[in-house]
């Protein structure tokens, strides 16, 4: 454990080292005019079922994602510990704030809780929260899941993410858990991944470790739901923590960001006539739809391409979008994952 863990000032409330279904809250003391002189709770729920590995699931990282959640929710109340070899650390709403407001960000201090790792000790409210789990939390844990969706914003093809660390074994056993989880699709996090992430926190805390990207929409799609159920259910088989065999597609695909100037992004304000959906393989050339300058209408539309080959991972979910916005997210298959 790092040296400076003892350092966090959010206090746990729930007994981690209690037998069967433990509930309580991280203590996020921070003072606002919301809540001058309590905490902003983080509800953390233990499944503890003695002797094996520990599994930490975190959802809700972002608010306005919630197949994660639902997905931990389920298992929470599904699971009788009795059956369970080990532990289930549970924060099915890690950002309690932001999904409360169904918010990418928090309201709290307006931060992005997955581009805040590692924190500190003394920051803001979303620097704590991501200190406490980088220092407190993931280093008790074997292996973890962070169940992320593309939120209100974007819709993902339902995939697992795996980071290639620099410890060529971690990074094997990040992709045999991505294996397990049981999607078609694998997105491999490389060189173009942002280190400020859960999977970033992982890697340096030296514990196996996934994200997802589960669809999108800012709702919960009962089919993704099921999806991440069974996955995560696959990971407890994997681990020996729940009897039963792991089951996996016959053959799963591994893309990667190969270069970020592969996707499209919007080069004024307009609204984008998609062409293309999530999931879909594309060929440099072909058309990813048309884009209307709404507020200029006297301007005439401008057909959009795709630069190079590969597959459209993620497209934006809103009409209406600005300068900058991820129109289509591309990338490139892997050979032989290598």
């Amino acid at each position: 454990m790092p040296a400076d863990a003892a350092a966090s000032r959010i206090t746990l409330t729930t007994d981690l080292a209690a037998p069967g279904r433990q509930f309580g809250d991280a203590m996020l003391r921070w003072s606002d005019n919301a809540n001058p002189l309590g905490y902003h709770p983080v509800p953390v729920i233990s499944l503890n079922g003695g002797p094996g590995p520990v599994l930490l699931l975190t959802g809700g990282t972002h608010g306005d994602e919630f197949e994660g959640p639902a997905a931990i929710m389920r298992l929470v109340h599904g699971l009788d510990p009795r059956d369970l070899r080990g532990q289930i650390i549970a924060i099915p709403a890690l950002n309690m704030a932001a999904l409360a407001a169904s918010s990418r960000v928090t309201p709290v201090d307006g931060a992005n809780l997955n581009r805040a790792f590692p924190g500190h000790a003394d920051g803001g409210p979303t620097a704590m929260l991501a200190h406490w789990l980088e220092t407190r939390i993931l280093p008790r844990c074997d292996a973890a899941i962070d169940l992320h969706s593309g939120g209100k914003a974007s819709f993902f093809q339902p995939c697992a993410l795996p980071t290639l660390t620099a410890d060529l074994d971690l990074a094997a056993r990040n992709m045999r858990l991505a294996q397990v989880f049981g999607l078609p699709l694998i997105w491999r996090l490389g060189g173009n991944n942002d280190n400020r992430s859960v999977n970033s926190a992982a890697a340096r805390a030296g514990v196996a470790m996934i994200a997802t990207e589960l669809g999108g929409g800012g709702g919960v799609d009962p089919a993704i739901t099921d999806l991440a159920d069974a996955g995560i259910r696959n990971v407890l088989r994997h681990l020996g923590m729940i009897d039963g065999a792991v089951a996996v597609p016959p053959t799963q695909r591994i893309v990667e960001i190969a270069d970020p100037s592969d996707s499209l992004y919007a080069r004024a304000e307009g609204l984008f006539d998609r062409g293309t959906g999530a999931g879909q393989d594309v060929q440099a050339g072909d058309v990813a739809g048309t884009f209307h300058f709404i507020t200029e209408p006297e301007r005439p539309p401008e057909t959009l391409v795709f630069p190079q080959t590969g597959m459209v991972l993620a497209h934006t979910n809103r009409g209406l979008v600005r300068r900058g916005e991820m129109l289509a997210l591309v990338v490139r298959d892997i050979a032989n994952g290598n």
